[in-house]
């Protein structure tokens, strides 16, 4: 046996005891490795990875040469010198018998790396996608707020645990984030729109506060899209005010106009559960008050929103409510955060119905990041789960889509513990923890909790837990969504309607987040999949913040000519 085969051979052996199985192997001469890597031919479906490694052995006999192997991820043309085919024709067949293991891979990679074609392509394009990022202007229409973290000794000039902060705006690069007042759905009652007005009014002033007192040297509120470039301009960044659910303002249309003056730039008429004003999405199971539409207050209102300048939101009302809304108003409308139902079909979500009507209005619909509303579960898992729910008595799950999101505590207990304990400010641990005694990232707000399991008995319990565990089994929950289903959401309605009327939204601190995008510290990976899908700087631009920020001016000057036609 030759020298050179006694050393392919060890060669194989030592591989086999480092645990490889398989590995393509591509030996070149000293000064000729450019011609030989230009010969590396095959089916390269990932492209190879083009790490060259100088390992094993070199041949005595020949002067100069050298094997090195090429790791790659799918199966190469072994490349035979041109000077040594037969000595090595026994060593290409033991090598190419089986798979490369990814351990070894890595530590091929760490001996010599050598970026290869896919290598090089995406680290251009992710240098593209980061010079885009940086230039256009990125807003989010839908960002939830917890009052108390809007104090002089806890707010957002911190790292707080919240999925947005003025330090996880300026990490992921996020100029504008509409913060929400926010009122989960009450009775319809007095008591219930005086409580209701409160919670809204310390929202208004928060937002206020952070902007006026806190850190007016580092955001400022624009209540217009000219306010928005010129704070922009001066390099702030930029809070918006929007109103989640119209219940605060009761039967008193004035408080339309307070709750504008006050900032507030866009309304939806209801939440989860129908208001005084609309029907809402939950009205599919739970029933309408106003025949799936809107009540005689809230085409008022809409008219009312019209006339101020006020964005009419359809993100939580009923699809009759919504596309009733779309026929009366004069002005373009929004959807402030919601996701395409053709691809996951919850009631929060937009039909093609109601996208081609918004279209049709001139408005733009804001894709939201929400992981239950951009992938579901089958729909025999909901229907069984469905009914495990009623065998058991509970109620059917309620709040920010059944709790697959980030999810909150309870927006009355804005405390974050026992009524009269002090409140620890929820700063992010170096490691992105919560404080002790905290969950949930810092937020509060709508999440449905576990009442009705915690009434039933241990063996109710435990039974239920085993049903649980049967349907699992059976069908079993989808994985959690990220960014390619989210960007998913969008090519469709782009598709459908038009890049013109289609826009970016999270849900942040109000149950939204996704895999790579679950806070405003990532907002790089969306635009990252956007350039990946081919999109272009100027629909990027559009789809971050130019849609949303040319239906603002539309209404405005829609509101404007109302006047001047009033006198």
């Amino acid at each position: 046996m030759g020298m050179e085969q006694q050393e392919a051979d060890r060669t194989v052996a030592e591989a086999v005891a480092r645990g490889i199985n398989y590995f393509d192997v591509a030996p070149s001469y000293g000064d000729g490795d450019a011609e030989e890597k230009r010969r590396v031919r095959g089916n390269r479906p990932n492209r190879c990875c083009g790490t060259l490694a100088k390992i094993f052995w070199r041949s005595p006999s020949v002067s100069g040469f050298q094997h090195r192997f090429w790791v790659c991820g799918s199966g190469l043309e072994f490349l035979r010198p041109r000077r040594q085919e037969n000595s090595l024709k026994d060593l290409k067949r033991k090598l190419t018998v089986a798979a490369m293991t990814a351990l070894f891979a890595a530590v091929l990679f760490q001996i010599v790396s050598v970026p290869s074609a896919a290598q090089s392509d995406d680290a251009a394009l992710i240098a593209k996608a980061k010079a885009i990022h940086g230039r256009v202007l990125k807003l989010d229409t839908h960002n939830d707020i917890e009052p108390s973290n809007f104090t002089p000794g806890c707010n957002y000039t911190m790292r707080l645990t919240t999925q947005v902060n003025l330090p996880k705006m300026v990490e992921g690069g996020m100029d504008v984030s509409f913060m929400i007042a926010y009122v989960g759905q009450g009775p319809l009652t007095s008591e219930g729109y005086d409580h209701a007005y409160r919670q809204a009014i310390a929202k208004f002033d928060a937002i206020h506060r952070l902007t006026e007192q806190i850190a007016p040297d580092q955001i400022g509120l624009a209540l217009s899209p000219a306010d928005v470039f010129a704070l922009h301009k001066k390099n702030l960044r930029i809070a918006v005010i929007g109103v989640e659910n119209g219940y605060p303002i009761g039967t008193d249309i004035k408080r339309v106009k307070e709750f504008y003056d006050r900032g507030g730039r866009y309304m939806s008429l209801a939440h989860n559960g129908n208001s005084q004003l609309a029907d809402s999405n939950t009205g599919e199971a739970q029933g309408y008050l106003y025949n799936n539409g809107l009540s005689p207050l809230g085409r008022e209102v809409i008219a009312e929103m019209n006339r101020l300048g006020m964005m009419v939101d359809l993100s939580h009302p009923s699809k009759g409510a919504n596309l009733e809304a779309i026929r009366l108003s004069k002005a373009p409308v929004i959807a402030s955060h919601s996701g395409v139902r053709a691809l996951a079909d919850v009631s929060r979500n937009m039909d093609d119905e109601q996208l081609l009507a918004l279209k049709e209005n001139g408005g733009v619909i804001q894709v939201v990041g929400f992981a239950s509303y951009i992938k579901t579960d089958s729909k025999e898992r909901v229907e069984a789960l469905a009914k495990l729910r009623e065998d058991f008595g509970l109620a059917a799950p309620g709040g920010r889509g059944g709790g697959r999101g980030r999810g909150r505590g309870n927006a009355e207990f804005a405390g974050g513990g026992a009524p009269g304990t002090a409140r620890a400010c929820p700063v992010e641990g170096a490691d992105g923890s919560a404080p002790a005694g905290r969950r949930g990232g810092g937020g509060f707000g709508r999440g449905r909790g576990n009442a009705g399991l915690d009434a039933l008995s241990p063996e109710m319990r435990a039974e239920y837990d085993k049903r649980l565990a049967e349907i699992d089994a059976k069908f079993p929950p989808a994985r959690r969504a990220n960014v390619k289903d989210f960007v998913n959401h969008i090519d469709y309605a782009v598709k459908l309607i038009g890049i013109d009327h289609v826009g970016i939204s999270s849900d942040f601190d109000g149950g939204g987040g996704i895999d790579g995008w679950n806070s405003a510290a990532e907002a790089f990976n969306v635009t990252l999949e956007l350039v990946r899908r081919g999109y272009t700087e100027e629909q990027i631009g559009r789809l971050w913040s130019g849609n949303l920020l040319r239906v603002w001016g539309e209404v405005q000057k829609v509101a404007q000519k109302l006047q001047n036609e009033k006198g």
